[in-house]
């Protein structure tokens, strides 16, 4: 088993567990609205290019519907089963669904009031560490000064150069890409100034 594929597994039985209402850090999504925009990911192909084009996302989102209409069990079994042997994510699972599942996953685990943080396999926090620094630059190409990202162990990445100190965030890879990703619910530290430190904390980074 990969370890996108294990991630997969973790996410379904937490999906299972809190049920088809629950809520989620994906805005207004709840676990149902969460299951069935991964099945539309990765099974309909017609609808998936809308997650990531404004323009036909409206199509997107009245197909996740649909898929969130039927019954939990079912979708959730969908994700469970994974891509389709003629989807592209089939040869690609391993590469990169790994992220994907990680943060949808933490994505549920983390809407509560009350939530501890998994002690992830080196392995896993090793493959989370390019993502990190892709999603990040990506999503800092507003940020108004420079912002980079330190792991306790010493690797560096830079979201946006500058002149200047700027803000360094520090976590580990888990938390970084979900940092990246614009959730609010991570384990991380900044250093900067407290007038840099807002503005970086005051970024769009929603994906």
């Amino acid at each position: 088993m990969s370890l996108a594929q294990d991630e997969r597994s973790q996410l379904v039985r937490t999906l299972l567990d809190v049920g088809p209402d629950a809520p989620t850090l994906c805005g207004q999504w709840t676990a149902a609205d969460l299951a069935a925009h991964l099945v539309v990911r990765e099974r309909r192909l017609d609808a998936a290019p809308g997650i990531f084009i404004s323009a036909l996302e409206g199509y997107t989102e009245r197909v996740q519907q649909s898929v969130a209409n039927r019954p939990f069990t079912a979708v959730v079994d969908d994700v469970r089963t994974g891509p389709p042997m003629w989807s592209p994510f089939a040869l690609l699972d391993p590469l990169i669904n790994l992220g994907e599942m990680f943060v949808h996953h933490e994505d549920v685990r983390r809407a509560g009031d009350k939530w501890t943080r998994r002690a992830l396999p080196a392995a896993v926090e090793a493959r989370l560490w390019p993502q990190v620094r892709l999603i990040g630059r990506a999503g800092h190409r507003a940020a108004p000064i420079a912002v980079r990202v330190r792991t306790p162990d010493g690797r560096t990445a830079t979201f946006k150069g500058g002149s200047g100190t700027g803000v360094t965030v520090i976590g580990d890879p888990s938390e970084l890409l979900l940092y990246a990703f614009g959730r609010d619910q991570v384990a991380v530290e900044y250093e900067g100034s407290d007038d840099d430190v807002a503005a970086v904390k005051a970024l769009d980074l929603s994906f």
